[in-house]
């Protein structure tokens, strides 16, 4: 895939929950007991252009996803053009990462939003999605990329699985970061094409 980064990349990011697969959950099925299931998030950064996973983090579901967008971003050294993210991320903070890796933030504001001090990046959005809707303001930002992070957290889950099985927090984490490595390899060796019904 074409990895060329003298435009700047576009990110998309998102998180999805894990299931821990322990002796807990053996017991439930074994015993039927009722146990209360342990989760983990997974969150990702994709590449919208290659569809590769460039960012990866593993975190306690308390977590929140702005809290982790940092994680994901800081240790990226290539040129970034933009980072798309939903909602959950319509934080200061996370206007702070993106502004740090010189990039735009395409991020819905909330619906009760109000406009930051002077000259914030944010204050544009909030004005349009006010004038010309939400779902303008996201056709006009490219937003529909989102999708792609859903969609590589779809094929983590349908080939990797929706649980860890690993059960300490340490292990678990390799565990994922195993499987995103795995996912990235398999996606390098070509993504499927579609092909409609002529």
């Amino acid at each position: 895939p074409n990895t060329s980064t003298s435009v700047g990349i576009d990110i998309v990011v998102d998180s999805t929950g894990l299931k821990v697969f322990g002796n807990g959950e053996w017991h439930a099925r074994k015993h039927g007991a009722n146990k209360r299931r342990t989760w983990r998030k997974l969150h990702l950064a994709v590449d919208a252009n290659t569809h590769q996973i460039i960012g990866a983090e593993l975190s306690t579901i308390s977590v929140a996803d702005s809290e982790v967008l940092g994680d994901l971003l800081r240790p990226l050294r290539r040129k970034i053009s933009s980072v798309k993210a939903d909602g959950a991320y319509d934080t200061r903070g996370c206007y702070a990462e993106v502004a740090a890796k010189k990039a735009d933030a395409v991020i819905p504001p909330r619906c009760n939003a109000q406009l930051w001090e002077d000259g914030h990046a944010r204050n544009s959005a909030v004005i349009l999605t006010k004038h010309i809707g939400s779902s303008e303001w996201k056709k006009c930002g490219n937003y529909h990329q989102c999708s792609l992070a859903e969609t590589a957290m779809y094929r983590y889950k349908q080939l990797m699985g929706d649980k860890l099985v690993s059960r300490g927090f340490n292990q678990q984490h390799t565990e994922a970061m195993i499987k995103v490595k795995v996912l990235n390899r398999m996606a390098g060796l070509g993504m499927p094409e579609y092909q409609g019904n002529s």
